[in-house]
């Protein structure tokens, strides 16, 4: 394809189809963020050999985990490699491999189909996550990049909100292939959108770093799949977790080293000298690592100790989108106000708030009080993220916007898979020491985890007499083990509040985003 250059954006004004070009890359974002979570409501019917698959309990695992770890492997390495080819055409071929796995998953007629196509999704969605925010970067102003930043914060938020809200709506009404499908007609819009508005945009282009690249995924991928293997088992003790994690830890170790040696790396490890860079970067794997940790075990309180249906914890969870949604945007403006320390000690305090209130939660809470929660907790995301995402991209040069936006990215990821199997670990753990003294007469096996306790329950093995006893004392004991994973979750994100009070600058240490000079021009973007 030939490309003709065009008026490259003003630093000034940005390109002059920014905003719609931010819709188009927003809409992208959603249906990835989306599909992280629209799967975990239709596990109960790919479960059912009548309705679904008849997948087994591990491959129900794998059918969220294969998406998981190809995302978090590639992330890194496909922000590098959009730096260099282009990052439009790196997100118009994630959204075209994408929509593929799309249409292929919603017909699978098999569990290992199935696995096999998320895992291609999982590919496509490392290709187009980093290319958002780096075209993003590329085609906004200093000044506006924030509010930028903040409206594409808030479509994290809210794709993974209405993420369950819209896998629990279509299967009320339609077969299980359809939570894939409806990506289908979206991709297609996108294409159509990111080729005719989208301009192309590259960063620097000397000799990839083929090893670095190589090395970040094997050592990303093994970690993640250690991480994985201990949130399924809820231990860390076998070999094929601690293995895996300690292979995963020695290449990563090995990646350092390697990109600190060589002048065209991949990832310029001076950057981490930068008290700033290395703080934003801490804040987003500790937030995701509290955040996801905690509330991915609140679904299980909503639906089994409440009893609501998926859609119905869905609808729950919708108050946090819709926060980050209304709040991401002003962020940048709270920054300038306040400074970016007493900003982010302020949003910090919200989140500790929330986890706070999941200590005092019981089976009556008043759903108010469930909504506030959650509302409250996208409070302090929205003014947690935008600055510490605009920190890191701030602090790395422009033409390797793809660089910095899959670094965010996958301390995002990774940073979140560690909290599900870390609080996973330790909520699984509290929950086996209080079932075993409440109903001491219950099969090891079902006292894995309140799920398993209410399987062994719903499978009419257990004397009927003895059921309403262990029904009371599962509960009971899932409440204290979630208000204990809750405090693991509180210290946490107090390690967070720490590191924003010692290293984010305050209000007169912060130069404004306009006034900071880019380290290099950017080549000039291109239509295609």
């Amino acid at each position: 394809m030939t490309e003709t250059r065009s008026e490259p954006a003003s630093e000034d004004t940005g390109h002059p189809r920014r905003w719609l070009i931010l819709g188009v890359l927003v809409l992208s974002l959603i249906v990835v963020v989306l599909d992280n979570t629209v799967l975990n409501v239709a596990i109960k019917v790919l479960a059912d050999p009548n309705q679904g698959l008849g997948a087994s309990q591990s491959e129900l695992a794998w059918m969220i985990n294969s998406y998981t770890l190809v995302f978090a492997g590639l992330l890194f390495a496909f922000g590098v490699i959009g730096d260099r080819v282009g990052r439009k055409r790196m997100l118009l071929g994630g959204l075209a491999v994408f929509g593929l796995a799309s249409l292929l998953s919603a017909y699978a007629d098999s569990p290992a189909q199935l696995i096999w196509f998320r895992a291609l999704m999982g590919a496509g969605a490392a290709a187009m996550m980093p290319s958002t925010l780096s075209l993003l970067r590329a085609v906004f102003s200093s000044k506006d990049f924030p509010k930028a930043l903040g409206i594409w914060t808030g479509a994290v938020g809210i794709g993974g909100a209405i993420g369950p809200i819209v896998g629990g709506g279509l299967l009320e009404t339609f077969w299980w292939g359809s939570i894939f499908l409806i990506n289908v007609p979206i991709v297609a819009f996108g294409l159509i959108a990111v080729t005719v508005l989208a301009p192309e945009s590259k960063g620097r282009q000397e000799r990839p770093d083929m090893v670095g690249m190589g090395l970040s995924v094997v050592g990303l991928v093994s970690l993640t799949y250690g991480v994985i293997e201990a949130g399924d088992t809820g231990s860390w003790a076998g070999v094929e977790v601690w293995g895996t994690i300690a292979f995963g830890v020695l290449v990563m170790t090995g990646f350092v080293l390697w990109e600190r040696r060589i002048p065209h790396a991949s990832l310029d490890m001076r950057l981490f000298k930068n008290t700033r860079f290395s703080a934003s970067s801490a804040i987003i794997a500790l937030t995701f690592f509290g955040m996801l940790g905690l509330f991915f075990f609140m679904t299980f309180y909503i639906q089994i100790v409440r009893g609501y249906s998926p859609l119905q914890a869905g609808l729950l969870f919708l108050p946090m989108g819709v926060a980050m949604l209304l709040f991401s945007p002003a962020s940048n403006g709270m920054v300038q106000r306040f400074g970016p320390r007493a900003t982010g000690v302020a949003a910090m305090l919200l989140v500790i708030t929330a986890f706070t209130t999941v200590t005092f939660l019981d089976a009556d809470t008043p759903l108010w009080v469930l909504a506030g929660l959650f509302f409250v907790q996208g409070m302090g995301m929205a003014n947690l993220m935008p600055p510490a995402m605009n920190t890191l991209m701030s602090s790395v040069p422009k033409e390797q916007a793809g660089v910095g936006s899959a670094l965010g990215n996958t301390l995002r990821q990774v940073g979140g898979s560690f909290g599900v199997a870390v609080l996973g670990t330790v909520m699984a753990q509290a929950y086996r020491a209080e079932i075993a003294v409440a109903a001491p007469g219950l099969p090891e096996a079902a006292q894995a985890d309140i799920a398993a306790t209410y399987g062994a329950i719903e499978s009419g093995r257990l004397d009927p007499q003895t059921v309403p006893a262990i029904s009371q004392a599962a509960n009971e004991s899932f409440l204290t083990a979630m208000h204990t994973t809750a405090y693991a979750a509180i210290g946490v994100a107090t390690v967070g509040l720490v590191i924003i009070a010692s290293f984010f600058p305050r209000k007169r240490d912060a130069a404004p985003a306009a006034a900071r000079p880019e380290p290099e021009a950017e080549p000039a973007m291109s239509e295609t």
